[in-house]
């Protein structure tokens, strides 16, 4: 290489040299500028919002019961209506929906009590801003929120709600999160089997979920419209049972549910050991309703849990239920108990009609059924009338045996084809299929004094007069396999005097499933317990 050469090889690596450093600048430079209008803008971002107090998560710190507070300035959802117009108002429920429409607008749809409005954020001037839209939109469902806002009347229907204003958000606060993704969505299981159909003759393929799935998380089924109104049902039975009872001179009583013996008789009882000696859980209240009789209460009702250790899978069957229970003393003859059996169930089926329409159509929206037909006076069939109506219609039945189910339905459709009547009693059954402690027939031994109650052709009520002689009541638990040692002091309890009486009982859940035409008592249990579940 000519010196010359060298010295040109050192200016152009110069000049590279010099070139590249021009460009690490210009990029270094690109990248500061780059990193300052991130910064900036990160800055405006995260700068506090003036409004930042008319919404947001609420802390503990302010749930833990500080101080008492006034709750007459809380209105339900319920109670939302044209009236109460450019009103303020204070509502807590559960975002049942969000929806943005830009950045400038939200609809919340909150929901209590199975009751919806719907809830407008928008962006106002020192009352709402975008950072108070975008949280509402950002509020997963079944989240519980309280709004403050004024009540407007919009011009055109609002589907999709029960009220029909709206409620201009003022203030927007987040009392309990829901987690974002739910394990079964509100929607999908208030969803009709009709419409699932529908929708698939659309090509529309919606979740359906199962039994189990909603049993297995109880606590969000709960909240769909059908089950509030199922539930508010049940509730209302249980108070109609109460005052109706009352209102006949009945008192109301708290019976044991660890007992020494068998309540029943049979082999479906809970055994357990009680500090050392064999026990079991009550099959029901029926021994101590009885002594209590014979403590001369005279009539006495009650209201609490049964246990039954049956194997059975069936749609009417649970391990654990409500008991409905009455016993009174009767003067002449069991017709007495049927009596109230008649006028409590009349008044019973009434009142839910009359008191209870928005719960009943809540609950026939999802799961479709007819009014219940009953007559103003209780149609009592005898036993073998019903054998003779059934062997009529070609069904063969033991004459001195129980009805199965098929049979039970197969009489309640030819009962209310001759009769016009869903709801009707059965009585004088076959002795052999009745507990120990049924009184006989006085003309006919081999039937009772006995009765049962039906709804939609499946049993609801048992009843009957009780044997109140401690000889005949000893022979007739002896004769059902009942070890007598375990029920001596319910049998000692008559040897000091008993009047005559009798008594029913029926099972809570199953009144509300066949009153409002349901397919499975577990729909009618809060937390049902069969064979297979005892969770949650």
């Amino acid at each position: 290489m000519e010196p010359g050469d060298d010295e040109s090889a050192k200016a152009i690596s110069k000049k590279a040299a010099k070139k590249e450093a021009a460009k690490q600048e210009k990029l270094r430079r690109r990248q500061e500028a780059a990193l300052a209008s991130a910064t900036t803008s990160l800055t405006v971002e995260d700068k506090e919002d003036p409004l930042a107090a008319n919404y947001g998560d609420v802390p503990l710190s302010e749930l833990q019961s500080k101080e008492e507070a006034d709750l007459s300035h809380w209105t339900r959802v319920g109670d939302l209506n044209e009236d109460l117009k450019d009103k303020e108002v204070l509502i807590r429920g559960r975002a049942q929906t969000t929806r943005p429409v830009g950045k400038k607008m939200a609809f919340v749809v909150i929901r209590q009590r199975g009751f919806t409005v719907q809830c407008v954020v928008t962006v106002q001037a020192d009352l709402v801003s975008d950072k108070m839209v975008k949280f509402a939109a950002g509020l997963s469902r079944e989240s519980i929120v309280e709004v403050r806002g004024l009540v407007s009347v919009p011009s055109d229907p609002i589907k999709g709600t029960s009220q029909q204003v709206e409620v201009q958000v003022r203030k927007l606060f987040c009392i309990s999160k829901a987690l974002p993704t739910l394990p079964i969505n509100i929607d999908d299981a208030a969803r009709s089997e009709k419409d699932i159909e529908e929708g698939l003759q659309a090509g529309v393929q919606y979740v359906r979920v199962n039994q189990d799935t909603r049993l297995n998380y109880r606590v969000l089924d709960i909240r769909t419209p059908a089950n509030q109104g199922i539930f508010r049902i049940q509730s209302e039975v249980g108070s109609i049972f109460r005052k109706f009872l009352e209102s006949e001179g009945f008192d109301e009583i708290h019976t044991p549910k660890l007992i020494a013996g068998s309540s029943e008789g049979g082999s479906a009882v809970f055994r357990l050991d009680y500090k050392g000696q064999p026990a079991c859980l009550a099959q029901s209240p029926q021994l101590h309703k009885q002594m209590a009789i014979c403590g001369d209460k005279e009539r006495v009702f009650e209201v609490g849990p049964v246990f039954r250790a049956e194997d059975s899978y069936t749609h009417r069957h649970l391990c654990e239920f409500v008991g409905l229970d009455v016993e009174l003393e009767i003067k002449k003859h069991y017709s007495e108990v049927m009596d109230i059996v008649d006028r409590l169930f009349v008044t019973m089926f009434d009142y839910l009609n009359e008191r209870c329409p928005k719960e009943l159509e809540a609950i026939r929206r999802q799961y479709p059924f007819e009014p219940l037909k009953y007559l103003r006076k209780t149609l009592r069939l005898k036993f073998e009338e019903g054998i003779q109506m059934l062997t009529e219609a070609g069904v063969e039945v033991d004459p001195y045996g129980d009805l199965n189910t098929e049979a039970e339905r197969k009489l309640g459709q030819l009962v209310l084809e001759k009769y016009g009547t869903e709801f009707y009693i059965l009585h004088r059954y076959p002795l052999a299929v009745r507990p120990f402690y049924t009184m006989p027939c006085y003309d006919n031994p081999k039937y009772s004094n006995s009765f049962d109650v039906f709804i939609r052709g499946e049993e609801i009520i048992s009843g009957a007069q009780r044997v109140h002689v401690p000889e005949l009541l000893e022979e007739r638990a002896k004769s059902c396999g009942i070890d007598v040692s375990t029920i001596a002091t319910y049998i000692d309890a008559f040897r000091y005097g008993a009047p005559p009486h009798g008594g029913f009982g029926v099972g809570l859940e199953r009144v509300v499933m066949l009153f409002c035409g349901l397919n499975n008592i577990r729909k009618t249990s809060l937390f049902p317990r069969d064979p297979q579940r005892i969770a949650p």
